[in-house]
């Protein structure tokens, strides 16, 4: 039994692998409209928030770079959906391994 769901195991992490290698350009954060004026909801921009090495950071989006910045930041979540996938598995897959080794 513990043979057969490491073999699972090692089967996801690889498709995870592959998943991995398409990921194109990708970038963290929120994209958000903000306002010059919120009362009044004059003079709209963009704007992406994001934390990198434990620092807050934004910047402007040009209206043009929406969809891409939509998409960079879709790919991150992907990234980081697969990423957390394949330490779970693979902290799953150390358990078993030492199981197996345990009864041989």
């Amino acid at each position: 039994m513990n043979e057969i769901r490491l073999v699972q195991i090692e089967r996801r992490i690889e498709r995870i692998k592959a998943d991995l290698s398409k990921i194109g350009p990708m970038r963290p954060g929120s994209l958000t409209r903000q306002y010059k004026d919120p009362r009044t909801k004059s003079g709209p921009y963009w704007q992406v928030s994001y934390t990198r090495n434990m620092r807050s950071k934004s910047d402007y989006v040009r209206s043009e770079c929406v969809a891409e910045v939509r998409k960079e930041i879709s790919a991150y979540k992907r990234f980081k959906k697969l990423m957390e996938e394949w330490v779970d598995l693979g902290i799953e897959a150390s358990k078993l391994r030492m199981k197996i080794d345990k009864k041989s």
